[in-house]
């Protein structure tokens, strides 16, 4: 996208008499391009641009069914989709302020939506964990609303809300699936792995056959680590990368919340959680979380030292699990 195409886009979001004068990336998007809009009177709006150039992903088979619940979250569908349940929820999302999917404006997908600058959620625990407080207890609330809005079928909320519904027969099943492909992506690159490949697979096999059948499923975020929270100048948590938004194991959320908030997910804990669910999505996760990103690394991945340690701390995590 060039700045003259982002200048239009602003202006139909914004309303004329603004002139944009800068365009600032935001770090730390992997699938989508988050860029900061500086406007000549200092307002700010954030553009969201989902185009092939934008995503470090490397390519893979099955990259555009909906149908998984573990796609990659690309493109406005499904963030439209994800940000209306959450806002019909009472979760406060960043306000849209423009959609175009028809290249008005330019040649990708792009949401143009209110800015929230300041810490996130991740920068004000390690700040000032006292003023971190009510903000936890504002995104513990949320969570509750989410968790018991429920859902018949489980899937991304595009798809579910849609009518649609998810391949597979069963959270864990889809889980398990895809723990299996994630094993076999991290044995395939590290010899560590590679060696305990049959051991991890017999634990994931026996902590799903552990699992009871459920009916009914909660909203998930997905990845709800504290860098994907904001905090407005109300203190309230504000959730975005929304497009993974899913009907799901409510376990799943709190296994990854859980993996990032580490001490500070006190908070946050739950009562009446599967604790056989939560055993199995752990060492799920650890693997996605192992996989995921040395998969990352196969592509030019800008912050490789980062995505790099990410990957050796789950794996290394991982492999713990095998004596737990």
């Amino acid at each position: 996208m060039t700045q003259d195409q982002l200048a239009g886009a602003v202006r139909a979001a914004l309303g004329g008499g603004r002139r944009l004068e800068a365009v600032e990336r935001v770090a730390g998007g992997s699938k989508k391009g988050v860029y900061r809009l500086v406007m000549d009177d200092a307002t700010t709006a954030i553009a969201y641009v989902w185009d092939d150039a934008e995503n470090y992903w490397p390519a893979a088979e099955g990259d555009d069914d909906l149908t998984d619940p573990f796609s990659p979250g690309l493109g406005l569908d499904l963030f439209e989709a994800a940000h209306a349940r959450l806002d019909t929820l009472g979760v406060r999302v960043p306000a849209i302020r423009l959609v175009d999917r028809d290249g008005a404006h330019c040649p990708a997908d792009l949401a143009i939506v209110e800015d929230l600058p300041g810490e996130d959620l991740e920068e004000l625990l390690a700040r000032d964990p006292s003023a971190a407080a009510p903000v936890m207890a504002r995104l513990g609330e949320a969570l509750e609303v989410m968790r018991h809005h429920r859902a018949s079928t489980y899937g991304k909320v595009a798809v579910v809300d849609g009518g649609g519904t998810s391949r597979g027969t069963s959270c864990e099943g889809v889980v398990l699936d895809r723990a299996l492909r994630d094993l076999a992506e991290a044995a395939s690159r590290d010899p560590r792995i590679a060696g305990a490949r049959d051991r991890l697979e017999e634990r994931l096999l026996g902590l799903a056959a552990a699992v009871w059948p459920r009916a009914e499923y909660a909203v998930v975020h997905g990845e709800l680590g504290p860098d994907h929270v904001l905090v407005d100048a109300g203190g309230n948590p504000v959730p975005i990368d929304i497009e993974g938004l899913m009907y799901f194991d409510v376990e799943w959320e709190h296994v990854f919340l859980r993996i990032r908030l580490h001490d500070a997910y006190r908070p946050l804990r739950v009562d009446g959680l599967d604790e056989d669910r939560l055993a199995f999505y752990m060492l799920a996760q650890r693997l996605s979380l192992t996989a995921g990103p040395l998969r990352l690394l196969d592509g030019d991945f800008p912050d490789r030292a980062f995505m790099a340690g990410i990957a050796e701390h789950n794996l290394k995590k991982a492999l713990e699990l095998l004596h737990a």
